[in-house]
Order: C-alpha cells, then sequence, then structure tokens
C-alpha cells in the first residue's frame, strides 16, 4: 500500500479543492463553474457578520468576484447551473444531482411525526402546493395563515406553513427557486426550477446514487477516509462503505496511509499531487476544507471550532473566526466583521500558529485587503486581542 506524508496529503486536499487552480484577473461564470466542480457543494448559512457562507468559498478560491455570479448560476429555469438541496447540509449543489438525491428525498418522507415536522398535514401540504402553483415562487411570509408559532425548540420560531414548506422542500414536492432580499427562501414547484432535461433523467438506485456521490466527494477530497468521504454529502455509514468497497475494487479509489493517521485513507486515481503548494487564503468556517474539524486537525494540525454559539466570555477566539491558509498550512485565525455602516473591516482578534512563519503578518494583511475591497469597505481596524495582532496592524499600514 501506497504511503504519503502529511504534507503531501495537503497538498493533494488543496489542489482538489481548487486552490492551486491558475488565478483568473476577472472571475467569469466559466471560473465559478470550473471551482464549484472542485467543491462540490456550496453550504448555505444565514450569519451574516461578514459575509454569507455561500460566497466565501468562492472568494477563497477565485479571489474578488461579482456575486451575481452566484446569484445567476442559481436562478431561472434551463440555464440554472446550482439549486439548493439538503446535500452537505443546506447547501448549493449541481443542478445535474438532483436525480441523485431522490432516493434521500424518499428517505425523508415517512419522516412526518418528527419534531421538525410539527404541524405538517396532507390538507395544509396539499393546499400549500396549490396555492404555489397558482401565484409562482414564494416565501413562507406570504403564504403564512398566521398559525401560532412554536418555541419548544432553541432556534426554531417557524409557523406550521413553514414548517410544512420545508418538508415538502427535502422530499422534493418543492424546490428552492431562489432567495429574497431578506435572504428569505423562494418555493417553488419543481418543473419550475430544475432543468426539464435533468427531471426527465432516470433516477439511479440507491447503491448507484451512493457511488457517485461517494466518487464526488473523493474528487473534491482528493485524499481522505471512509468517514470524512461521508461526511461531504452526510450519508449512513453502509451507504459510504459499500460505495467505497465498490470504487476501490473498480480502481477508482486506491487505499493509501497517510502519516500519522490512524484510519486507512483512500487517494482518487486522478488526484492532482503537487510537490508545492502557494496557496493564500480565509477560509470560511463553513469552507469544504475545514468543515470536517477532524480531517481538519489531521492534515494541518489546526484545532477549529465555530464558536458563534459559545457564550462570550467562555470564547476563545472570537465569534466568526477565520482560519488563514498560506502556502500548505494554516498559519493563523482572526475573528472578523465587517462594519457595514462605518465602511470598515473589524479584526477583532488576530492569533498565530506556532508553525507561522514571519511573514504571516504581512501576507495575512494583503488578503485582508483584497476581502474588504471586496465587501466595500474602506478601512481595516485591527483590535489589540491575540498574539499576532501588533504585527499584523503593523502590516496594515504599511499598506497605506
Amino acid at each position: 500500500m501506497q504511503s504519503i506524508s502529511r504534507a503531501q496529503a495537503r497538498r493533494i486536499a488543496l489542489a482538489a479543492q481548487g486552490f492551486l487552480d491558475s488565478p483568473h484577473a476577472t472571475p467569469t461564470m466559466a471560473t465559478l463553474a470550473r471551482t464549484v466542480r472542485r467543491t462540490g457543494v456550496l453550504q448555505v448559512d444565514s450569519v451574516n457578520v461578514l459575509q454569507r457562507a455561500h460566497y466565501m468559498p468562492l472568494f477563497s478560491r477565485m479571489g474578488p468576484y461579482d456575486v451575481d455570479l452566484l446569484r445567476r448560476a442559481s436562478s431561472g429555469r434551463e440555464r440554472r447551473r446550482l439549486v439548493e438541496y439538503w446535500a452537505h447540509v443546506q447547501a448549493y449543489m449541481p443542478v445535474e444531482l438532483w436525480p441523485l438525491m431522490r432516493h434521500r428525498m424518499e428517505q425523508y418522507r415517512p419522516q412526518r411525526g418528527k419534531w421538525w415536522t410539527d404541524g405538517v398535514t396532507d390538507d395544509l401540504a396539499t393546499e400549500l402546493v396549490a396555492e404555489i402553483r397558482d401565484r409562482g415562487a414564494s416565501t413562507a411570509r406570504d403564504l403564512d395563515d398566521g398559525l401560532p408559532r412554536s418555541k419548544e425548540h432553541w432556534g426554531w420560531n417557524w409557523s406550521a406553513t413553514r414548517r410544512t414548506l420545508d418538508y415538502l422542500y427535502v422530499v422534493g414536492d418543492l424546490a428552492i427557486a431562489g432567495r429574497n432580499g431578506q435572504f428569505e427562501v423562494l418555493y417553488d414547484l419543481p418543473e419550475r426550477v430544475i432543468p426539464a432535461a435533468v427531471l426527465a433523467r432516470p433516477v439511479p438506485e440507491p447503491a448507484e446514487a451512493h457511488r457517485e456521490l461517494v466518487r464526488r466527494a473523493a474528487a473534491s477530497h482528493g485524499v481522505a477516509s471512509e468517514p470524512h468521504l461521508r461526511d461531504y454529502y452526510r450519508m449512513k455509514p453502509a451507504e459510504s462503505q459499500a460505495a467505497v468497497a465498490s470504487l476501490v475494487e473498480d480502481g477508482e479509489l486506491v487505499p493509501v496511509r497517510v502519516e500519522g493517521i490512524a484510519k486507512p485513507a483512500y487517494l482518487h486515481r486522478d488526484a492532482r499531487q503537487p510537490r508545492r503548494a502557494h496557496a493564500r487564503a480565509l477560509l470560511s468556517p463553513f469552507d469544504p476544507l475545514v468543515w470536517e474539524r477532524s480531517r481538519t486537525e489531521h492534515l494541518f494540525d489546526f484545532h477549529y471550532r465555530i464558536e458563534i454559539y459559545v457564550p462570550e466570555p467562555q470564547r476563545r477566539y472570537g465569534y466568526y473566526v477565520l482560519p488563514f491558509l498560506l502556502g500548505d498550512r494554516i498559519v493563523a485565525r482572526v475573528d472578523l466583521k465587517a462594519d457595514r455602516k462605518g465602511g470598515v473591516l473589524q479584526v477583532k482578534a488576530a492569533y498565530g500558529e506556532e508553525h507561522a512563519s514571519p511573514e504571516t503578518a504581512a501576507e495575512l494583511a494583503v488578503e485582508l485587503a483584497a476581502l474588504a475591497a471586496w465587501l466595500g469597505l474602506g478601512e481595516i481596524h485591527v483590535a489589540s486581542r491575540g498574539d499576532l495582532s501588533g504585527a499584523l496592524r503593523s502590516a496594515v499600514r504599511s499598506q497605506h
């Protein structure tokens, strides 16, 4: 069995995720399509303290780009490239994955009666589908009949209408046509969202769908253990284990040993194996490179947890902390906030890793300047918290 070093595994992962692709001066729709082929999915999250989660991985790989590219890619019908579904968690995925998710949609259908479907009834579901058929894409607020909202579960303050719409979405009876200016989901009939040619494709048997999802996860990871391949599209162990065994037998996955990692790993047969990596990027907490925290720790020797839900006095690094990738290592982390009213990118804290190189602060300052410009923020303010803050403040000032 082939053995690869941890540094090799990092470089393979970075190439698979698109961090080593040649940059385009002005990213185009083709650039976006290439990037999404690398990432496979873009996780959606409502937190907007800096920039919403699905926009950031594109910036990390493409550099400053027109965010309208993503809106165009996920709009309309026949020219649509992306659609939202529960692919990792809530995520944009290539629209051609819709038939591969049909088996998952059917698995959700019997879950009526679970707490997240409280208030879902056949009558309400039928009425909502009929209403959407007549009026077109609609938000839950457009359709809400004022039923009482439940506060039994933290973070869930949804009416029966919203719960029913989301149930209809996860089982495939409705699809997400887009979002409005308030980031509210617009629900519509699948035949008005998904291209006709995609809807007409045969629905694969579950085992073949599992193979394709693991195949795509392996291409996006480059090299990964079976649990990490499984996590990419949130599969069940039996599903991913059978798919991995099948892909190994066919030669698409090559078993390898990765230095310092006990579990067997699998190298995609087409994975690039670069000798060097000259990446520089700020990574969203929801970036596919780092969203599986144990893999991040194994490959990058970087312990990372998001602290949004941790009470402020108990936070170690900050509220919305982004890792900083330089070369093939994660060398620092910064707690960032976009003060849109004041036009300031706030660096509330900055910390370096033990292995951070002397040029870390200067390289991070360059990346922060690009991020601020992309977000339309004219200034960068670096607070004093964190062992990297002083050097970073000096580096930011030296740019002006």
